[in-house]
């Protein structure tokens, strides 16, 4: 093990100094507001539909084929939002994602009853708004925020979500009573202007220089993003981490998605298990978003495949009849240990791929371990029909255990970096544009 370097701020966490550049910078704060706009209306759009449902201004049927069209559109537009935003300003990505997640849900909100093919056409223009978003803002958070800030940073666009999770559905519901669900879809659209409109543009990439825009000569889209894919290649510990992040997410994910509420009725005769887990790893996740953000281990990337593994304690909670509280405090494990993930992983990625192929490698993450997510949900129910509840679980614990172990051999996921060393906080990135 190489000796430890002298304390810095990446060892003990940010100083006074630091904390008070980052919160007090606008640019950042725009960010931030945007960001949390954007997961706001992502989070919101499947609940209001769900409400609908409730309300019987749709069917379950045509909820299922809204959330369909909705997936479809998000991973349609995640790679070629990726190699827009290389190609372009990653701030008119934004933009333009934001805006048509705007347009969409008037439509879906005026077609609801009236027509599901338009209805699922829109869904799906608002899934490609939120699909082409993620890359586009992920790439603009390193041109805004210094490498020194950028784990706080990362962590308190988590913090956001967590938040949303965490209050939303109360809120939603409350509202719902009042608005009814039309009026709820307007406010989701308002909620993509704020996102489309907030955000400024960023200066930096990588902690300094600007990342360049023009070609002599441009390929096709396809094209380019293979170029995203070679760069993601070129670093073996982001390939590692991202097939131990998509095996947990289909796996540890699905028995969330499915298993849990099958457990909670069958086993506990209720759904409190279900509130309560669900509730206890959002609890977890943003208690785990405020320790990695002000924590850096000494070797970072173990101890976020570590946290990524916590996953299997989820499944493993689900495998036996166990007191309600155990299995809240596995799904609290679970939810800490992927944001003890998250932000590091995040944040590596941001310093160690080339800037003017961020984008691309960003998208490339978020069509794998998203996309193969919905593959999980629908295979897990059969699963359970044909072997039984314990052994599927069993085998979603074993990979969300497996799967990071496995990535932890693989050179320089040590520290989520291709140097020998452990990088410093404040240093220059490895990744150079080409």
């Amino acid at each position: 093990m190489p000796a430890r370097p002298a304390p810095t701020t990446g060892d003990a966490g940010p100083s006074r100094r630091e904390r008070r550049s980052l919160l007090r910078d606008p640019a950042f704060l725009r960010l931030w507001s945007g960001t949390t706009a954007s997961g706001l209306a992502t989070w919101a759009l499947p609940f209001v539909l769900g409400l609908a449902v409730l309300h019987g201004t749709i069917t379950a049927v045509d909820l299922g084929a809204l959330l369909a069209a909705r997936t479809v559109g998000f991973l349609a537009a995640v790679p070629v939002a990726g190699v827009l935003a290389d190609r372009h300003s990653r701030r008119s990505v934004v933009l333009w994602s934001g805006l048509a997640g705007a347009v969409a849900l008037p439509v879906t909100a005026l077609a609801l009853d009236r027509s599901t093919p338009l209805t699922a056409l829109a869904c799906a223009v608002a899934g490609a708004g939120q699909g082409a978003c993620r890359p586009a803002f992920q790439a603009l958070a390193a041109e805004v925020v210094d490498e020194a800030h950028r784990q706080r940073a990362n962590a308190a666009l988590s913090l956001a979500v967590r938040v949303t999770a965490l209050a939303g559905p109360s809120l939603t519901t409350l509202a719902a009573l009042v608005l009814g669900d039309r009026a709820l879809l307007l406010c989701v659209g308002l909620l993509w202007v704020v996102a489309a409109l907030v955000p400024g543009g960023g200066a930096r990439a990588g902690g300094g220089g600007t990342v360049p825009r023009g070609r002599p000569t441009r390929t096709g889209l396809l094209e380019e993003f293979a170029e995203g894919v070679r760069e993601a290649r070129r670093h073996p510990w982001f390939l590692a981490g991202l097939a131990a992040l998509t095996a947990v997410i289909a796996t540890g994910y699905s028995a969330t998605g499915v298993a849990l509420p099958l457990v909670s009725r069958d086993e506990y005769g209720s759904g409190a298990v279900l509130a309560g887990a669900t509730t206890a790893y959002t609890a977890g996740a943003l208690l785990g978003a405020l320790l990695i953000a002000r924590r850096r281990p000494r070797t970072q990337g173990w101890a976020a495949l570590a946290g990524l593994a916590a996953y299997g304690f989820a499944p493993l909670s689900l495998m036996t009849h166990v007191h309600p509280i155990a299995v809240m405090t596995a799904y609290a494990l679970a939810g800490l240990g992927i944001e003890w993930f998250n932000v590091p992983w995040f944040t590596a990625t941001q310093r160690e791929v080339a800037p003017d192929k961020l984008a691309r490698v960003s998208s490339l993450d978020f069509l794998l371990s998203y996309g193969l997510a919905p593959a999980g949900l629908a295979l897990i129910a059969p699963a359970i029909d044909a072997f039984g509840t314990g052994r599927v679980l069993a085998a979603c614990a074993a990979v969300c255990f497996a799967a990071p172990a496995l990535a932890a051999l693989v050179p320089g996921t040590r520290h989520f970096s291709g140097r020998a060393t452990r990088p410093s906080p404040s240093g220059p990135p490895t990744g150079s544009p080409t």
